[in-house]
């Protein structure tokens, strides 16, 4: 049976809203680092065989199939196509999924996999509310249909509401989510010193190191801010950050490895997906892990390092909660509360890092999950070679 072989991997650095990646174009983001990518690698541009990008909120400068105009942005061969994922938060790493699957099955063999993402330029949910507006409509993309209200009736579907059942449902306190929060900042702060991203991370312009973790953050300052909820206990401390960037993989096969002379960094041991309560929305990564753990015969503990994306504090709570999994061996520098979720891209972001401190540590086995809209979540196992 084929294999897939993760060759490469690289990320321009996380931009917090408004800051140095602001102005950029996404798809000029996203071709800034499959130039880099190719360069690193040196295979011909010529023949990669698809180029798949995961984006959200695909209109204004997002619109058009993102992934084709970045390659043809980053000047590349106009024969190579390109298509745009939209699995919500998981977008670009169902990128990565779809370019394993090409090349396992033989009918393509060099698959490029990544994501951008500018909410900067087009903030969250942009799409849905310009289009609804007009409408005089005010609720979510459900509202509209009969089959939904049928089988969840008016129940509020928003990812704030699903993180504030989360944290009821496990008892998570905001107390303890601030302390979740704070370790999260100075685990990046501790990477971002010790030149852990560099070799990982392209600068894109005046913009060299992620811009997100927050060196003066104090469970003081944390408590001070008000509940995004009335009455919950939700705070912008405790999400993930608003954010810009890019990330992109070279995926192959035995055979394009053979050919094109490529060294493998990694395997892809296990991809899956897996749905689950789309009110509730984001505990799907524990039964996707569950369910991923026991198709690749494995054991959590088998497991050298986790990134399990911070779209709020309670989602990981909850994931170690449910999985028994090692804190330590978790989010190990930092996760989206601090180095922020630019949407699309963080799936490939996240895989990046991944790939990267297995490679620094010496780790075998690495698991990534994360929470998607819809009540989603994929997780990919990399096995290092």
């Amino acid at each position: 049976m084929a294999d897939a072989y993760i060759v490469d991997a690289v990320r321009t650095p996380v931009g917090r809203r408004g800051g140095a990646l602001a102005a950029a174009h996404p798809a000029d983001l996203a071709a800034h680092v499959l130039r880099a990518l190719l360069g690193r690698t040196g295979v011909d541009p010529g023949a990669v065989d698809d180029v798949v990008l995961g984006c959200l909120d695909t209109v204004g400068p997002q619109a058009g199939d993102i992934a084709r105009t970045a390659w043809l942005a980053a000047g590349l061969p106009e024969h190579v196509p390109g298509v745009t994922v939209d699995r919500q938060c998981g977008s670009g790493q169902q990128a990565l999924h779809f370019a394993a699957q090409a090349v396992l099955s033989g009918t393509q063999d060099l698959v490029v996999a990544g994501g951008t993402q500018n909410m900067s330029q087009v903030p969250i949910g942009y799409a849905f509310h310009q289009a609804v507006r007009p409408l005089g409509l005010t609720a979510g993309p459900f509202a509209g249909s009969a089959g939904w209200r049928a089988r969840y009736g008016g129940l509020p579907v928003d990812q704030f509401h699903g993180a504030e059942l989360i944290a009821d449902q496990w008892g998570i306190t905001r107390e303890r989510m601030e302390e979740y929060a704070l370790e999260s900042h100075r685990r990046a702060v501790r990477a971002l010193d010790e030149g852990r991203f560099a070799r990982e991370t392209l600068p894109y312009g005046d913009c060299t190191a992620d811009e997100g973790p927050r060196r003066d953050t104090s469970l003081a300052r944390m408590a001070a801010l008000p509940p995004v909820v009335p009455g919950g206990r939700l705070t912008a401390a405790v999400s993930s950050q608003i954010s810009d960037a890019a990330a992109a993989l070279l995926v192959a096969n035995d055979r394009a490895l053979r050919t094109h002379g490529l060294t493998p960094r990694a395997r892809i041991h296990h991809l899956s997906v897996r749905g689950e309560d789309p009110v509730r929305m984001l505990t799907a990564p524990i039964p996707a892990t569950e369910h991923a753990l026991r198709k690749a015969g494995m054991r959590i503990d088998d497991i050298d390092l986790v990134e399990v994306n911070e779209a709020f504090a309670p989602v990981v709570l909850a994931w170690l909660a449910e999985t028994g999994a090692d804190p330590g061996r978790v989010n190990v520098n930092g996760g989206a509360i601090a180095l922020g979720h630019p949407l699309g891209a963080t799936g490939a972001r996240l895989m990046t890092t991944l790939l990267h401190e297995l490679e620094r540590t010496g780790g075998r086995f690495g698991l990534q999950t994360m929470c998607e809209g819809g009540g989603q979540a994929n997780v990919t196992i990399i096995e290092r070679v």
